[in-house]
């Protein structure tokens, strides 16, 4: 990550201290990428799914499209465009759980803010 530029991770996962979290526990991450990355933290859980829809999807009672559909209709509810600052943004990464970014709801933020805002550049790290 410390390649990338970014100076401010953006945590949108909706619990980021559970033990499954490991390493990437919410004060554990704050330290590492200060002391290693001389990056910022910020957890932003509004801009997460509801743990119904979390949960939906995980025990797979609902397939991706329908998890998108849900997850769109709950950025646009919410106004994220209007509710997140801009500035906290500028040369950030989004970080969620899922690895691969075709199947994550950090995706759908970015794309989301991205056609709500001028000027938003998304590059994926893998």
């Amino acid at each position: 990550m410390r390649a990338s530029g970014a100076t401010t991770l953006v945590d949108i996962r909706l619990n980021n201290v559970s033990q499954l979290a490991g390493f990437a526990k919410r004060d554990d991450l704050r330290y590492f990428l200060g002391e290693l990355c001389g990056m910022s933290y910020t957890h932003r859980p509004d801009l997460a799914p509801t743990q119904p829809m979390l949960d939906d999807y995980k025990k797979q009672r609902t397939g991706w499209a329908m998890y998108e559909n849900r997850f769109l209709e709950l950025m646009e509810q919410r106004r994220i465009e209007d509710a997140v600052p801009r500035e906290q943004f500028g040369n950030a990464v989004l970080l969620c759980s899922e690895d691969k970014p075709h199947h994550c709801h950090r995706r759908l933020v970015a794309e989301y803010l991205a056609q709500h805002w001028d000027n938003v550049a998304i590059e994926h790290l893998t």
